[in-house]
């Protein structure tokens, strides 16, 4: 054994309490580390040091990266940290996410301990967080644009049973035209479509309701009559921008009438489930034929995971199935490894198997309710305010808004960085205006950061006015 590692080795425990006082101090610090520290000036910043011959250690390793790197990461597990939609790491989720690194488990195979059994009991919890009949089966995966490619892989292979044909076997070509129809998707369905085989022009766009985000359910009748035949369907609920939700029972009861695949894209709308007063938007989310939703974002458990749940495990399997003999067989319960794009598969379950286990239905609600709750008071204090306008109203856990005033790009990007130490926002683009977008889905966030942010972002608005 290398000298060096053979020392790490017997210095295990030292090490490892090392890294967990810097990590403590980390955590400690979030509330006052700049959110987004200041990019340093190209001309400051050391050329990267050549690969060592001979390494150092973990503890200097360590202390390389609390000098060089850890000063200019994002506090992006902190509460003020509204950019994208990211949630943080619940204490459990990180306990679990640590003995997910010490087990250090490939799940995918039932030839390897109880990894996969963890997962489905794991996966079996999240099913009825959302309120999911048993008929949905699912796995994790890396994220939603996984989830949303998975989904849609599943779709492809239903067009292919409905053509008589097997996309899996004889190649997307096989399908001919396919039209997949949706009102507001997200960028990871294009993805998903161009590594499909599909392409993104399968894509077709169908109108919304009058200044909306959601599907028009007439519009998407008319569109499914105009061409009949097999198709699918991208719902949506939570979009990016508004959190808008289709109507999923209207969208539902369209199969009365028309032949298409329901994939829904709930990547974080799904945990309106969660809340009495919002669980009305994902009603008829049970009637999805397969079902992205995004962990790493509301549940609070570390970056990457996510969950994707079908009615068709069978065509999933017809899909993905790995043949090898050192893989389980297919069977009426396949393993996980024939189940997704991924062979190799951490046990991403287990953190959200400890988050779950720990504080239940009832601590995750609360999660929810009071980020929708900090959401609704920012949207208030920038209402309230003559250098904002909302332009769209607080519909769950997004506030999208912009300057009352010239919104232009290069406006809006001097403000985010004005106030980067204080809160994050993204750019986004909203019905042909500039705009920002603030999304509360961390577990630390309490209506003192939502002062803290509107303060920052009013001082910003004034100073680059």
């Amino acid at each position: 054994m290398d000298r060096t590692l053979a020392a790490d080795l017997a210095r295990l425990p030292e090490l490892l309490d090392l890294t967990r006082r810097s990590a403590v101090r980390a955590l400690e610090t979030l509330d006052a580390r700049p959110v987004v520290p200041a990019a340093p000036a190209p001309d400051s910043v050391p050329a990267p040091p050549p690969l060592p011959e001979h390494g150092a250690g973990a503890e200097a390793a360590l202390a390389a990266f609390q000098e060089r790197w850890e000063p200019r990461l994002s506090a992006s597990a902190g509460p003020r940290y509204l950019g994208f939609v990211t949630g943080g790491a619940t204490p459990a989720a990180l306990a679990g996410d640590w003995l997910t690194a010490v087990h250090d488990q490939n799940s995918n195979s039932a030839l390897d301990g109880a990894g996969q059994d963890l997962e489905r009991e794991t996966v079996g919890w999240l099913r009825e967080l959302f309120g999911l009949s048993g008929a949905h089966r699912g796995t994790l995966v890396s994220g939603a644009t996984m989830s949303n490619t998975t989904g849609l892989a599943i779709a492809r292979e239903w067009l292919g049973e409905r053509a008589g044909v097997s996309p899996a076997e004889d190649g997307a070509a096989a399908l001919g035209p396919v039209r997949v129809l949706s009102a507001a998707p997200h960028s990871s369905i294009a993805k998903a479509l161009s590594v499909l085989g599909l392409g993104r022009r399968s894509l077709v766009p169908v109108p919304t309701l009058p200044g909306r985000e959601a599907v028009d359910p007439a519009a998407l009748d008319r569109a499914l009559a105009d061409t009949p035949g097999p198709a699918v369907v991208v719902a949506n609920a939570g979009t990016v921008n508004t959190v808008d939700f289709d109507d999923l029972r209207a969208v539902a009861a369209l199969k009365d009438r028309h032949d298409f695949w329901l994939h829904t894209d709930a990547a974080f709308g799904a945990f309106a489930a969660l809340s009495p007063d919002h669980a009305h938007l994902v009603a008829g989310l049970d009637a999805s034929d397969s079902l992205c939703v995004d962990l790493h974002k509301w549940l609070n458990v570390p970056y990457d995971s996510a969950v994707q749940f079908t009615r068709r495990p069978d065509l999933q399997a017809r899909v993905f199935q790995n043949a090898a003999a050192y893989l389980g067989p297919l069977g009426d319960h396949p393993d996980l490894v024939h189940l997704t794009p991924e062979n190799s598969h951490r046990l991403r379950a287990l953190a959200a198997w400890f988050t779950l286990r720990a504080y239940g239905r009832r601590g995750h609600r609360e999660i929810v309710e009071r980020d929708i709750a900090c959401a609704r008071a920012l949207g208030a204090e920038l209402d309230r305010d003559p250098a904002f306008r909302l332009l769209s109203p607080v519909r769950l856990n997004v506030v999208c808004f912009t300057l009352a005033a010239d919104p232009t790009p290069a406006r809006l990007a001097a403000l985010r960085e004005a106030a980067a130490a204080d809160v994050f926002v993204t750019p986004t683009r909203y019905a042909g205006t500039p705009a920002l977008r603030a999304a509360f889905s961390n577990w630390r966030t309490t209506q003192a950061d939502v002062r803290r942010a509107a303060a920052a972002l009013r001082t910003a608005a004034r100073d680059t006015a």
